[in-house]
């Protein structure tokens, strides 16, 4: 272990040090095997590797650009149009095109990369923490479901690729010792999972030194769980028995290889569990454990405040940047405080590339944003990555091995420092992403799609929104979309009930496929509830945000279709006459729906 974690460290000592030549070598590799893809035949890039032609002739693009070239693979078509090697298998983004997850190809090869960030971050974690190979991680990981597309190609979440992938499931060096047995990590049934992965961990309890999950949210959510299930969890160790929800056979026979008779420790979590606050209760039932392992930049930072109440305040680490499209890179000061964290893009990855976002001062929910720029400049002004500067702000751009040239990513970065010459960057956001609970992203078109759907629901009442704005709820468990609606309605009987529930079903059901998965089947975000408030009440937001507090110009504001400054909230809150939810689950199948047409 001390050996690899050397090599792993000295890997990164070069690669930092040389990073613009190996982003040259990175970029002659990816273009010297795909010389004779289609896409770049196309381009008439004609065999060229160097920078300067590369990007004369290959333009930034989004899904939508290669959507039909995806669509071929998707549909069978094995010739080599994006990548040389055979896609393998898609990662279904959680970012979508037209409501649908977008496929991102991918190839065996991509494994192994994604395999090797692990075993770096494994290093990086062990100069702060170590010995951690001699405890065990209590993370709560879960699968989601899997496709095929017409041409027989898989097509799932990253999570789920990597926890089917054989290396994982035969936990090798890469991987650090899990609470979790892999059955129930690959269990679809939700409750069955994190049941099953919580009594795992309760009986390991003193075997733990790092807790965690993908998300802050889905940590949040087993918390939760766990505040709701102890008795039942007590009695399964009690008695060495397992609760008979727990059906899936191979999940069962996983479970009962560690649950073994325990009333001592029974007694031991029933006692902390019954006290009156759950303050701590990650360092009283798993006293050993050092650190929380969670993502909390961008849109999870709204979790960090329930992290700290339940962990004590332990480290809350968050150690990978990645995403369906590629592995990008690691922070190297996992010790650091959350609004702090950057990570070092590791130039092996992939070749990447920034385009410049020119920063706005408009008043949008107490943050000033980026707004992207005209398409004749991103091909001009695109820098690499030894060019960008400190403070300023960039989307992703990434070429990659397994066949994306020039792809936005939508992440928005800002240069934090260096690591000897490579740049470090903090997360700030996903472009255009204006709520998010979970895996989903809601952007402002879509949400306001969403609400301009609902005017046939309201119609027969001569009602209309005036105005509305959005914020999510994390205060409940899981959190959920809150749309605060002024209404203007001319008929005198009041609306029903029905009809704004029905309101709230609509919306949903006019958001992507990841938003209603959530909904439906992850059961990781609750149902919508839409608060009605008095009239007048957007004219008292804009007079606060035009303020001397806030210094919004009155001739440029506009409504901001997001709420996350406390004020604000408290602002609307304050002037709630009555609040709805969806009263069912909107209706989402697995799969595309073009797919799903042609069966």
């Amino acid at each position: 272990m001390a050996e690899e974690n050397k090599k792993n460290l000295e890997f990164i000592e070069e690669v930092t040090t040389n990073v613009d030549e190996v982003q040259k070598r990175v970029l002659h590799e990816i273009l010297t095997r795909n010389a004779n893809v289609e896409y770049l035949q196309r381009l008439n890039l004609n065999g060229h590797t160097d920078r300067e032609t590369f990007k004369k002739f290959v333009p930034v693009i989004t899904y939508e650009d290669i959507q039909p070239d995806i669509n071929r693979i998707a549909n069978g078509d094995t010739s080599p149009i994006l990548c040389s090697q055979p896609v393998s298998e898609f990662i279904s983004s959680t970012g979508t095109s037209g409501g649908e997850k977008k496929l991102i190809p991918t190839t065996e090869e991509e494994h192994g990369r994604r395999l090797q960030l692990y075993g770096l971050v494994k290093s990086v974690v062990s100069q702060f923490f170590p010995d951690l190979e001699k405890g065990k991680g209590m993370y709560f990981f879960f699968i989601k479901s899997e496709v095929k597309t017409p041409g027989g190609l898989l097509a799932r979440t990253l999570l789920t690729s990597v926890y089917k992938s054989s290396p994982i499931r035969s936990r090798n060096s890469y991987v650090l010792p899990y609470t979790s047995p892999i059955e129930a990590i690959l269990c679809l049934d939700s409750y069955q999972s994190m049941y099953s992965q919580m009594l795992c961990g309760l009986c390991q309890n003193r075997e733990v030194v790092r807790v965690g999950s993908l998300f802050a949210s889905a940590f949040i959510r087993a918390m939760r769980f766990l505040e709701d299930h102890w008795s039942q969890l007590c009695n399964d160790i009690r008695t060495g028995t397992i609760n008979n929800k727990i059906t899936d056979p191979k999940v069962i026979e996983a479970v009962m290889k560690i649950l073994k008779p325990d009333s001592e420790l029974a007694d031991f979590i029933e006692a902390e569990c019954s006290k009156d606050s759950w303050e701590g209760i990650v360092t009283r039932l798993w006293p050993n454990t050092k650190y929380v392992d969670v993502v909390v930049t961008g849109a999870m930072s709204q979790y960090i405040p329930m992290l700290d109440y339940y962990s004590n305040s332990l480290p809350l680490v968050s150690t990978v940047y990645g995403s369906s499209e590629c592995s990008f890179g690691i922070n190297l000061n996992p010790l650091c405080k959350p609004s702090e964290v950057s990570y070092m893009l590791i130039p092996t990855m992939g070749y990447f590339e920034f385009l410049p976002m020119n920063r706005s001062n408009e008043f949008i929910d107490s943050i000033s944003i980026s707004t992207p720029l005209n398409e004749k400049d991103e091909q001009q002004l695109v820098v690499d990555l030894v060019d960008v500067k400190i403070g300023q702000e960039y989307e992703l751009v990434v070429t990659t091995y397994s066949g994306l040239y020039r792809y936005r990513v939508g992440d928005v970065l800002r240069v934090a420092g260096y690591k000897n010459n490579t740049p470090q960057f903090n997360f700030i956001r996903r472009e255009n992403v204006i709520l998010s609970i979970d895996f989903d992203k809601t952007n402002e078109f879509d949400l306001q799609k969403a609400v301009n759907n609902v005017a046939n629901n309201l119609m027969p009442f001569d009602a209309r929104v005036v105005d509305y704005t959005s914020y999510a709820d994390i205060a409940t468990i899981p959190g959920h979309y809150v749309l605060f609606w002024e209404l203007r309605a001319n008929a005198s009987p009041p609306i029903p009930h029905s009809v704004l529930e029905d309101c709230c079903l609509t919306i949903e059901e006019s958001f992507d496929s990841v938003y209603c998965q959530g909904r439906t089947s992850d059961k990781s975000i609750g149902p919508l509830e839409i608060r009605i408030v008095e009239a007048g009440t957007f004219d008292k937001l804009m007079d606060y945000c035009c303020s001397s507090l806030l210094g919004a110009s009155i001739n440029q504001y506009k409504t901001p279709r997001c709420v996350k400054f406390a004020p604000l909230v408290e602002l609307l809150n304050a002037r709630v006459v009555s609040s709805y939810f969806s009263p069912v689950c909107p209706k989402w199948v697995p799969g595309s729906k073009q797919w799903n047409n042609t069966n």
